[in-house]
């Protein structure tokens, strides 16, 4: 669905009035800046639910996201500078969703950087989730931003209560990359969390009786 997606965006889609060619980034920017926030807010989820219920898989599940996050919030914050070059002349400027984006990145790092830093993992878990959930309050401001100050970007062309901005023809195909991406990177969680899971169960007998 991913390649269909992007294939139909880069190929077959109608140029854009305003922006010509160049739009065809939203067809790799858009899917990843919607996953680095969904993913950011599936992690304060599983935080919410080791601080309160002490489920322990949910730390795992936190430590496994948080490098995938971080990947994709910088292919975002990537993507939307090579965008940003022809658009507004700039690769970079310090607008309030960029900004906010940016904190994101910076949250997704420090949470991996909280947890690598403690040798003493349980304390290592509960510390993460705590910096987790103080930070998920970033997520409602980079989604508001652009209709709560003046800012350089541009509001959102996609909107799931009302509706889209952009032509059917270019809003398909975007669709479609969102949710192969969307596959892909369930897909990535699966398997790094399964890896995090045996590493940090290893010893204990269900793991051999697994493997």
């Amino acid at each position: 669905m991913l390649m269909l997606g992007w294939i139909w965006g880069l190929l077959f889609a109608p140029q854009d009035a305003v922006q010509g060619n160049s739009y065809r980034i939203i067809f790799f920017h858009v899917p990843s800046v919607i996953f680095a926030e969904l993913i950011y807010f599936f992690m304060a989820v599983c935080a919410l639910m080791h601080i309160v219920w002490r489920v322990k898989l949910a730390a795992y599940l936190i430590k496994s996201a948080a490098p995938i996050g971080a990947m994709i919030t910088f292919i975002g914050l990537f993507s939307g500078s090579i965008w940003g070059i022809p658009t507004w002349g700039t690769w970079w400027q310090w607008d309030a969703r960029i900004t906010s984006t940016l904190i994101l990145f910076i949250m997704y790092l420090g949470v991996l950087t909280l947890h690598g830093s403690f040798s003493n993992l349980e304390k290592a878990d509960r510390l993460m989730s705590i910096l987790v959930i103080i930070g998920v309050v970033n997520i409602p401001i980079i989604k508001k931003s652009v209709d709560w100050w003046s800012t350089l970007h541009q509001p959102a062309s996609i909107s799931v209560s009302g509706s889209s901005s952009i032509d059917p023809s270019m809003l398909y195909p975007l669709l479609i990359s969102i949710i192969g991406l969307g596959f892909m990177l369930i897909s990535l969680g699966i398997l790094s969390s399964r890896s995090y899971i045996l590493s940090r169960e290893k010893n204990k007998k269900w793991v051999s009786d697994y493997v």
